[in-house]
Protein backbone atom coordinates (compact mmCIF):
# COMPACT_ATOMS: atom_id res chain seq x y z
CA UNK A 1 0.00 0.00 0.00
CA UNK A 2 1.65 3.27 -1.23
CA UNK A 3 -1.26 5.62 -0.59
CA UNK A 4 0.82 8.09 1.69
CA UNK A 5 2.34 9.84 -1.34
CA UNK A 6 5.07 8.24 -4.23
CA UNK A 7 7.98 6.86 -3.24
CA UNK A 8 11.97 8.02 -4.45
CA UNK A 9 14.76 4.92 -4.89
CA UNK A 10 16.55 6.73 -1.69
CA UNK A 11 13.43 6.14 0.33
CA UNK A 12 13.04 2.82 -0.51
CA UNK A 13 16.17 2.35 0.18
CA UNK A 14 16.50 3.92 3.23
CA UNK A 15 13.32 2.52 4.35
CA UNK A 16 15.08 -1.07 3.61
CA UNK A 17 17.91 -0.58 5.83
CA UNK A 18 16.04 -0.45 9.63
CA UNK A 19 15.68 -4.42 9.35
CA UNK A 20 19.91 -5.14 9.61
CA UNK A 21 18.66 -4.43 13.23
CA UNK A 22 15.85 -7.16 13.87
CA UNK A 23 18.62 -9.10 11.40
CA UNK A 24 21.14 -8.99 13.57
CA UNK A 25 19.62 -9.87 16.89
CA UNK A 26 18.21 -12.64 15.61
CA UNK A 27 21.91 -14.25 14.87
CA UNK A 28 22.01 -15.28 18.40
CA UNK A 29 19.36 -18.00 17.67
CA UNK A 30 20.84 -19.18 13.87
CA UNK A 31 23.56 -21.64 15.17
CA UNK A 32 21.55 -24.82 14.22
CA UNK A 33 20.22 -23.51 10.67
CA UNK A 34 23.58 -21.46 9.68
CA UNK A 35 25.49 -25.17 10.43
CA UNK A 36 22.63 -26.98 8.42
CA UNK A 37 23.00 -24.10 5.58
CA UNK A 38 26.34 -22.60 5.45
CA UNK A 39 25.86 -20.56 2.70
CA UNK A 40 23.26 -18.79 3.78
CA UNK A 41 26.31 -17.88 6.43
CA UNK A 42 28.09 -16.42 3.68
CA UNK A 43 25.56 -14.13 2.03
CA UNK A 44 24.81 -12.86 5.64
CA UNK A 45 28.16 -11.90 6.62
CA UNK A 46 28.55 -8.97 4.22
CA UNK A 47 25.62 -7.53 5.68
CA UNK A 48 25.97 -8.10 9.52
CA UNK A 49 29.62 -7.89 10.09
CA UNK A 50 29.48 -4.06 10.40
CA UNK A 51 26.65 -3.80 12.44
CA UNK A 52 27.95 -6.39 14.92
CA UNK A 53 31.47 -4.57 15.10
CA UNK A 54 30.07 -1.72 15.93
CA UNK A 55 27.70 -4.11 18.41
CA UNK A 56 31.26 -4.99 20.16
CA UNK A 57 33.33 -2.06 19.83
CA UNK A 58 30.22 0.63 20.99
CA UNK A 59 28.71 -0.08 24.79
CA UNK A 60 24.98 -0.70 24.81
CA UNK A 61 25.42 -0.08 21.11
CA UNK A 62 21.91 -1.59 20.49
CA UNK A 63 20.48 0.29 22.80
CA UNK A 64 21.98 3.75 21.68
CA UNK A 65 20.88 2.43 18.19
CA UNK A 66 17.04 1.30 19.22
CA UNK A 67 16.76 5.03 20.92
CA UNK A 68 18.44 6.79 17.86
CA UNK A 69 15.98 5.38 15.16
CA UNK A 70 13.04 5.77 17.45
CA UNK A 71 13.62 9.34 18.37
CA UNK A 72 15.30 10.55 15.51
CA UNK A 73 13.32 8.31 12.56
CA UNK A 74 10.00 7.28 13.98
CA UNK A 75 9.11 10.10 15.97
CA UNK A 76 10.18 13.05 13.42
CA UNK A 77 7.65 14.28 11.00
CA UNK A 78 9.62 15.61 8.20
CA UNK A 79 10.86 12.17 7.55
CA UNK A 80 8.50 9.94 4.92
CA UNK A 81 5.75 8.25 6.14
CA UNK A 82 7.70 4.70 4.59
CA UNK A 83 10.43 5.29 5.82
CA UNK A 84 9.48 6.06 9.43
CA UNK A 85 6.99 2.84 9.35
CA UNK A 86 9.22 0.47 8.25
CA UNK A 87 11.54 1.66 11.08
CA UNK A 88 8.77 1.22 13.57
CA UNK A 89 7.80 -2.18 12.35
CA UNK A 90 12.18 -3.27 12.39
CA UNK A 91 11.81 -1.94 15.91
CA UNK A 92 8.65 -3.64 16.86
CA UNK A 93 10.68 -7.01 15.16
CA UNK A 94 13.64 -6.10 17.32
CA UNK A 95 11.48 -5.82 20.53
CA UNK A 96 10.13 -9.42 19.64
CA UNK A 97 14.05 -10.81 19.28
CA UNK A 98 14.71 -9.30 22.60
CA UNK A 99 11.60 -10.59 24.17
CA UNK A 100 12.27 -14.01 22.98
CA UNK A 101 16.21 -13.54 24.08
CA UNK A 102 14.98 -13.13 27.33
CA UNK A 103 12.70 -16.23 27.95
CA UNK A 104 14.30 -18.81 25.79
CA UNK A 105 17.28 -19.40 28.42
CA UNK A 106 15.07 -19.80 30.63
CA UNK A 107 14.08 -23.17 28.80
CA UNK A 108 17.45 -23.86 28.65
CA UNK A 109 21.13 -23.99 26.78
CA UNK A 110 20.80 -23.91 22.51
CA UNK A 111 23.29 -27.45 22.15
CA UNK A 112 22.46 -30.74 20.66
CA UNK A 113 20.61 -32.37 23.72
CA UNK A 114 18.18 -29.98 23.80
CA UNK A 115 15.83 -30.08 20.87
CA UNK A 116 12.94 -28.31 21.84
CA UNK A 117 15.50 -25.06 22.67
CA UNK A 118 17.19 -26.15 19.16
CA UNK A 119 14.22 -26.54 17.15
CA UNK A 120 12.55 -22.71 18.72
CA UNK A 121 15.73 -20.75 18.31
CA UNK A 122 15.82 -22.35 14.44
CA UNK A 123 11.95 -21.17 14.37
CA UNK A 124 12.78 -17.90 15.70
CA UNK A 125 15.32 -17.25 13.45
CA UNK A 126 14.02 -18.60 10.29
CA UNK A 127 10.69 -16.59 11.07
CA UNK A 128 12.90 -13.07 11.75
CA UNK A 129 14.55 -13.49 8.09
CA UNK A 130 11.18 -14.48 6.34
CA UNK A 131 10.44 -10.94 8.05
CA UNK A 132 13.13 -9.16 6.73
CA UNK A 133 13.52 -10.45 3.93
CA UNK A 134 9.07 -9.59 2.70
CA UNK A 135 9.85 -6.30 4.44
CA UNK A 136 12.91 -5.50 2.12
CA UNK A 137 11.63 -6.61 -1.04
CA UNK A 138 8.32 -4.80 -0.27
CA UNK A 139 10.14 -1.90 0.91
CA UNK A 140 12.36 -2.20 -2.08
CA UNK A 141 9.18 -2.16 -4.28
CA UNK A 142 7.72 0.83 -3.15
CA UNK A 143 5.40 -0.98 -1.16
CA UNK A 144 4.50 -0.82 2.97
CA UNK A 145 4.70 -4.39 4.24
CA UNK A 146 1.82 -5.33 5.49
CA UNK A 147 2.35 -7.88 8.87
CA UNK A 148 -0.30 -8.65 10.56
CA UNK A 149 -0.25 -7.13 14.37
CA UNK A 150 2.62 -5.86 13.62
CA UNK A 151 1.83 -3.36 10.86
CA UNK A 152 -0.88 -2.17 12.91
CA UNK A 153 1.18 -1.59 15.80
CA UNK A 154 3.58 0.56 13.36
CA UNK A 155 0.85 2.77 12.03
CA UNK A 156 -0.60 3.50 15.27
CA UNK A 157 2.86 4.75 16.56
CA UNK A 158 3.55 6.49 13.15
CA UNK A 159 0.71 7.81 12.27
Amino acid sequence: MSWRGSTTIQDRIFSSLPYLLPLTSSIGFSSAVLQEIPTLGTVLAPLLLPVLWLYRTLPFASLIIFFALFLLVVRNVKVPHMIRFNTMQALLVDILMVVVGLVLPILGRVDSSNLVVVALSSTVFIGVLAIVIFSVVQSLRGLYAEIPTLSDAAYMQVR
